[in-house]
């Protein structure tokens, strides 16, 4: 597991771990941290690997899950020229590592791919929005390239590729500060601040947590469906909506506040998950309000 040091990573870590799996986890640590993972250090079944992809991997595995890369703006936004690198260099060492030892692999794309989409819901056959010079471009076309690298090496060298485009997702671990919308709301609500919003707060988002999140990739891997597929939940709320859910559910007073909007922001995103009900029995099952 690439980035398995990360947010998502680390809760798959955990689901295959209890399955009886054994791991090795291969992290550079620019987002993902060791703390996620250390309750399994010492396990037999389970080895850490302080490495960057951007350099060649020689190891001997049956799957990968290729989930590094930096993945809220702020962090992308960062070092763009890292992002690149890991999405494309990255890429190309995990599917060459496929190649060599024969293994399966799944590539976490993302909803990004979609950029701000002129069709809603977005279905895996949409070609996508996306502005190849902006801010995020380093993180939308380094996901739209890792995508073409994977079929790319599966064409013509028959490795056996999966890609999920994953969807908003929340739950423990998060970073707290990295400029995600939940943890940012979260951490003012808590804080009694206000709750700060980037342009109108009417834009939509989809929001999933992050064990059905976990499901849907081990499903995809375990399943015979090459396409990519959307993982997220379709369930759609506007950004205002959502800062005042978190502050009912905190109970504080804070005021929900409008900042000046965020350049190639997307203003509507919600998955059509047809293709993951059919082909990987697939839906989110935990609702926003539960958790």
């Amino acid at each position: 597991i690439t980035g398995g040091a990360g947010f998502v990573g680390s809760h798959l870590v955990d689901y295959l771990m209890m399955q009886g799996h054994e791991l090795i986890v291969v992290d550079n640590f620019f987002t993902g941290r060791k703390r996620n993972v250390e309750h399994w250090l010492g396990h037999e079944n389970f080895e850490l690997i302080h490495h960057d992809i951007v350099n060649p991997l020689f190891i001997e595995v049956d799957e990968i899950y290729h989930l590094a890369s930096p993945a809220s703006p702020p962090h992308y936004m960062y070092n763009p020229v890292k992002t690149i690198k890991t999405n494309t260099l990255g890429t190309i060492n995990m599917l060459g590592l496929a190649k060599r030892v024969g293994a399966k692999v799944l590539i976490a794309s993302t909803s990004e791919v979609y950029g701000d989409p002129d069709v809603h819901p977005q279905p895996e056959t949409y070609w996508g929005h996306v502005n190849p010079i902006g801010p995020r471009a380093c993180y939308d076309e380094g996901k739209r390239v890792a995508e073409t690298l994977a079929y790319a090496y599966a064409k013509q060298e028959n490795v056996n590729v999966r890609v999920a485009r994953i969807f908003n997702t929340y739950g423990p671990r998060m970073h707290m500060n990295d400029g995600r919308v939940v943890s940012n709301f979260i951490i003012q609500a808590l804080q009694n601040q206000s709750i700060t919003m980037y342009g109108s707060g009417k834009q939509t988002r989809s929001f999933q947590y992050v064990s059905d999140l976990v499901d849907g990739l081990v499903a995809l891997m375990a399943s015979n469906y090459t396409l990519p597929v959307n993982l997220g939940n379709p369930v759609e709320r506007t950004i205002e909506e959502f800062a005042e859910i978190i502050r009912d559910s905190v109970g504080c007073k804070s005021k929900i506040v409008e900042l000046p909007a965020v350049e190639d922001d997307p203003q509507r995103r919600k998955p059509d998950i047809a293709r993951a009900k059919r082909y990987l029995d697939w839906e989110p099952r935990v609702p926003l309000k539960e958790v």
